[in-house]
């Protein structure tokens, strides 16, 4: 039988922001896949702890598809061998993580995996900084990119990117409506996600054209998250979901 694999967020840095569920993980664990942004006091936490850790991270003088694929076969290696692995990763595995790319290849190889979220740097270094990402009278937006973008794509992101929503479920007919009219396909993924991360989450997925009355006959109620944008469809590809958006 083959063992599991944990893709686990190690949050930015400081270990009081790694996760309960993380560090039972952790405590679980035959063998540790450990990034280069995993902080320094957490992997000497780990080291406290007796467990195998072998880095699993990227330089930048390393071709990063031949380095990812290294990295996957190290997952299935151990994973074979009847192992609980926890491929560790700096932040959040699902933002600038390659977290969907791993998921996917254990898939794909029939290997048992579990995602346990982490604290992004995207809101948490600014937090520790006292830099507020949202205030009621300078900012009511955010739009999350990397240095190594081209900035003329920075522009594009309402038509292209990925945009998140929060508190939106009441609006939503109208900001799919006002999507459509700037010039967002009709068809462009949509996911609401109703108690995000609660034993009670529900992900309805659909489109902007049809979102609005999956929603309705779902009867969400509760509090959700709203995603806009061609990443939605791994949501499908990862929990084993064949139907259409």
């Amino acid at each position: 039988m083959p063992g599991k694999v944990y893709i686990v967020g190690a949050g930015p840095g400081d270990p009081g922001l790694l996760t309960l569920k993380a560090i039972r993980a952790i405590e679980e664990a035959d063998v540790i896949l450990y990034d280069k942004l995993v902080g320094d006091e957490i992997i000497e936490m780990i080291k406290k702890m007796n467990k195998k850790l072998v880095y699993a991270g990227k330089r930048s003088c390393e071709d990063g598809a031949i380095r990812q694929k290294e990295i996957n076969e190290l997952m299935k290696k151990y994973a074979l061998e009847g192992k609980v692995v926890v491929r560790l990763k700096g932040g959040d595995p699902f933002v600038f993580g390659r977290g969907g790319v791993e998921a996917e290849f254990l898939v794909r190889e029939n290997i048992p995996f579990e995602i346990i979220p982490g604290v992004s740097s995207i809101n948490s270094v600014p937090a520790y900084a006292g830099i507020p990402l949202t205030h009621p009278e300078l900012s009511s937006s955010i739009l999350v990119v990397t240095g190594r973008d081209d900035i003329e794509a920075w522009k594009r992101t309402p038509l292209h990117g990925t945009i998140v929503i929060l508190m939106g479920r009441d609006t939503l007919a109208d900001i799919c409506n006002k999507l459509i009219e700037a010039g967002r396909d009709p068809s462009t993924p949509v996911a609401v996600i109703e108690k995000g991360t609660t034993r009670e989450q529900k992900v309805i997925v659909g489109n902007l054209k049809n979102i609005v009355k999956k929603v309705r006959e779902a009867k969400i109620k509760g509090a959700t998250l709203i995603v806009v944008g061609e990443v939605v469809r791994f949501s499908n590809i990862l929990n084993g979901r064949p139907q259409k958006i």
